[in-house]
């Protein structure tokens, strides 16, 4: 009855989208990342070559190399998942895509996987950015850094 009393919490949360360490994005190797000339978020040091959706929402574009995708999540963040650096001349080759451009997904479901021995053997790095792309958009985008996250576990905070 008097819930208009309660303060509302307006923070979104992306969940981490591969299990592994979570760092900065200043501490990607890529001034377009740690610059965060493309958005505000974190980036995962991945330990497992399973890349998973981050939060609700429709995907927005594969590239066909499939080291990348794009997620509209259901609360409007646009969300890029690039996985390693220069890994687009790679051009596919280890990589696995389980979604396609328009499809819904469900935080947690599996979007991607890549052989992150073959992407090292390659002489790539592969951290992997996790960026809100329309962080204008947002009172503020916060990362989490420094510590060992699961799939799923809280990693980028959105303030509306």
């Amino acid at each position: 009855m008097f819930s208009f009393f309660k303060k509302k919490d307006n923070r979104l949360v992306l969940g981490a989208p591969a299990k592994g360490k979570a760092v900065a994005l200043k501490e990607v190797n890529d001034p377009t990342f740690a610059e965060e000339m493309l958005g505000k978020g974190a980036a995962v040091i991945p330990s497992e070559g399973k890349i998973y959706a981050p939060a609700d929402g429709q995907v927005g574009m594969v590239f066909d190399t499939l080291h990348a995708v794009s997620i509209t999540t259901d609360f409007g963040a646009e969300v890029l998942i690039h996985v390693g650096l220069d890994t687009v001349k790679l051009k596919g080759n280890g990589f696995t895509g389980y979604v396609k451009a328009g499809d819904r997904v469900k935080k947690g479901d599996l979007l991607l996987e890549v052989d992150l021995d073959k992407v090292k053997a390659a002489g790539y790095d592969v951290i992997t950015p996790m960026l809100v792309c329309n962080t204008d958009e947002f009172a503020s985008v916060e990362g989490t850094a420094g510590k060992n996250v699961n799939p799923g576990d809280d990693m980028v905070f959105i303030q509306k």
